[in-house]
């Protein structure tokens, strides 16, 4: 959908919906806004290896890969990469991911962005070089100083925007010509495929069986690796232990069944597992932020607006 200044793009596969929000900035640099509730999304168009890709991440958790290694970033990260030349496939391992990405076409952009404003000396093919050169990506926990960046593009008034942006992407290109790469943590974001072939399969074998209760000395032997193999993996890719994470899983799904069932919330909690209303209830509480009947009477709510990320 075309508007004004920008374009919206609505996408919906098997697995969920996602809505992006498209604004040419500069010639050769689009910033856009990604509100994710998929697991996963094929771009099913060819990526162009001359494109330089800032992404900041707001809330939730996103999947991306580079060659044969796996990068995540999670609530308050920023990642500069390069595209890579094969196609990949983007992966929300909560299905829920809001934040903003930058991207540079450093054969269609400006080869300097002095031209718009004095002092402002950034090339973009230097910060290709600078950030993709020696490492396939660049991770870092955000500071303060892009923090305040990032929450300002968060905020800013649609009437405003176009004009705002412009000064924002510069200020932020500005900022990145001047960071020191040795602060990178790229590595405690990184993860090999071994370990993420064996977190997804335990998510979806969990998943699948969303009423029992299982032990990690259970799924261990049922996976045959060592428990302690098990939690880092499954932490390193969902950004969360094995219970915590299918505990918030059951209880979007018994939010679902609230909003679009009369079923009572007792034989909710049976289909989840719990065979102790009171239980139920205060697991609810903690993921979702109210009760389950206090949910049941705002059925309108979008289970995201009331979702706690914990």
């Amino acid at each position: 959908m075309k508007e004004k200044n920008h374009i919206i793009y609505e996408i919906a596969n098997d697995t969920g919906e996602m809505i992006l929000t498209e604004y040419q900035v500069f010639a050769g640099i689009k910033l856009i806004y990604k509100d994710v509730h998929m697991h996963r999304y094929d771009p099913q168009e060819q990526q162009q290896s001359s494109v330089l890709e800032i992404n900041h991440c707001r809330e939730g958790r996103y999947e991306y890969q580079i060659g044969k290694q796996y990068y995540y970033l999670a609530s308050g990260d920023l990642s500069v990469s390069r595209n890579p030349e094969t196609e990949t496939e983007a992966f929300f391992p909560t299905r829920h991911y809001h934040g903003i990405s930058i991207q540079i076409d450093t054969e269609k952009a400006p080869e300097c962005l002095s031209c718009f404003l004095d002092d402002v000396n950034v090339r973009p093919t230097m910060l290709m070089k600078k950030f993709c050169s020696e490492q396939p990506c660049f991770i870092i926990r955000s500071t303060e100083s892009l923090e305040h960046i990032f929450s300002e593009l968060y905020t800013v008034p649609e009437s405003i925007r176009m004009g705002y942006l412009k000064i924002k992407v510069l200020e932020l290109l500005l900022f990145l010509s001047s960071l020191d790469t040795r602060i990178s943590q790229t590595g405690q974001h990184s993860c090999p495929p071994s370990q993420v072939r064996l977190a997804k399969a335990v998510c979806s074998y969990v998943c699948a069986n969303m009423s029992r209760h299982f032990t990690i000395e259970e799924l261990s032997e049922t996976f045959q690796v060592s428990p302690t193999q098990l939690k880092k993996s499954f932490r390193n890719v969902y950004g969360n232990s094995v219970y915590a994470y299918v505990r918030t899983q059951k209880m979007l799904s018994a939010a679902r069944l609230l909003q679009e069932t009369d079923r009572t919330v007792l034989d909710i909690a049976g289909e989840c597992g719990y065979d102790n209303g009171s239980k139920f209830s205060k697991a609810f509480r903690e993921v979702m932020g109210m009760t389950p009947r206090d949910f049941r009477n705002h059925k309108n709510l979008p289970l995201e607006s009331v979702r706690s990320e914990r």
